[in-house]
């Protein structure tokens, strides 16, 4: 990930930010919620008092707005399906609670991976809602990502070879829904399919599309209740289904906590954030770039041999 304002900021910008975002350490009574509505106020004030060049972006995060669900078809329907393990309207929080309690209740209460029905020799699969790349800003703001728990950069920039890069990820391809600006260029096309990539010699192939190959796919939402952010915590889940029948073959649930980071203007930076639950067999804490594969290949079982860095789980 890299920064799209480092290295843009004036020299009269960066000496107010220096001097005025230095609102203090996170303090124990202080929620991650409190310090990043404090440090945005003393950040905005700053940047009213810039004189800002034309090419100034350090002051960028102040357009950010919380993620809307709804915005689009895809997320609209994302999380209208109903899954046989629903998280709870009463997340459990209790007043007196810390952010770390609250985190490590849901962790030990809602997040896991529940699979209810798996399917062999797939050969490819639909990614029903593409996520959009997203930069810096965005990963230190505590409501502009919907799902922060679920994302990952790789799987936003270059989704195609999370799916099909053989020898570790090997569907034979992957579909997703054609953007708008392109479709009404090619009348009568709804998605675009990637394929062709074998052993690493032969270019991947994108083509547009107007009907789908794939009988599964999958999609994802965020999780929300009160007292999520105001703790630095937000909720994903990856929901994996057959697309005829509108059947849930699995749900992955998890969570991620940031807040009171060093160094950083909000004290949120979601690249960093303690992840449950715990991902893969290593017991890592935190993701990496193949994670929703390794998910949805365990319900979605690739026609070619599955394997993970050289070794076969089959």
């Amino acid at each position: 990930m890299t920064s799209r304002w480092i290295g843009k900021i004036s020299p009269a910008l960066m000496i107010l930010i220096i001097a005025g975002c230095a609102t203090g350490a996170l303090s124990n009574e202080e929620t991650p919620g409190r310090y990043f509505d404090r440090a945005m106020k003393t950040f905005t004030e700053n940047c009213a008092k810039a004189k800002l060049k034309p090419n100034d972006t350090a002051c960028n995060i102040l357009k950010l707005k919380p993620a809307d669900p709804m915005a689009t078809e895809e997320g609209r329907f994302a999380h209208s399906i109903k899954i046989p393990n629903p998280a709870p309207e009463d997340s459990g929080y209790r007043p007196g609670m810390t952010p770390e309690q609250y985190f490590d209740h849901l962790c030990k209460t809602e997040a896991g991976e529940f699979i209810y029905k798996t399917v062999e020799n797939v050969d490819g699969l639909y990614m029903m809602r593409p996520r959009e790349q997203v930069f810096d800003d965005h990963m230190q703001h505590l409501y502009a990502l919907e799902d922060p728990y679920g994302y990952t950069d790789w799987e936003a920039r270059d989704s195609q070879t999370v799916f099909v890069d053989p020898p570790w990820r090997v569907y034979s391809y992957l579909e997703m829904p054609l953007s708008s600006s392109i479709s009404s260029k090619i009348p009568g096309t709804r998605y675009r399919r990637y394929s062709g990539y074998v052993q690493d010699k032969s270019p991947m192939v994108e083509e547009p599309v107007t009907q789908l190959k794939s009988r599964y796919g999958y999609t994802w939402r965020g999780v929300s209740r009160p007292h999520d952010r105001e703790f630095g915590v937000a909720g994903g889940e990856l929901i994996v289904l057959d697309i005829q029948t509108k059947e849930v073959l699995g749900v992955r649930r998890g969570f991620i906590r940031s807040g009171g980071v060093r160094n950083n203007l909000t004290g949120i930076w979601w690249l960093s954030g303690q992840v449950c639950p715990i991902l893969r067999s290593d017991k890592r804490s935190q993701k990496d770039g193949d994670f929703t594969y390794w998910f949805v290949s365990k319900i979605l079982r690739p026609a070619a041999p599955l394997s993970y860095g050289g070794f076969n789980v089959n």
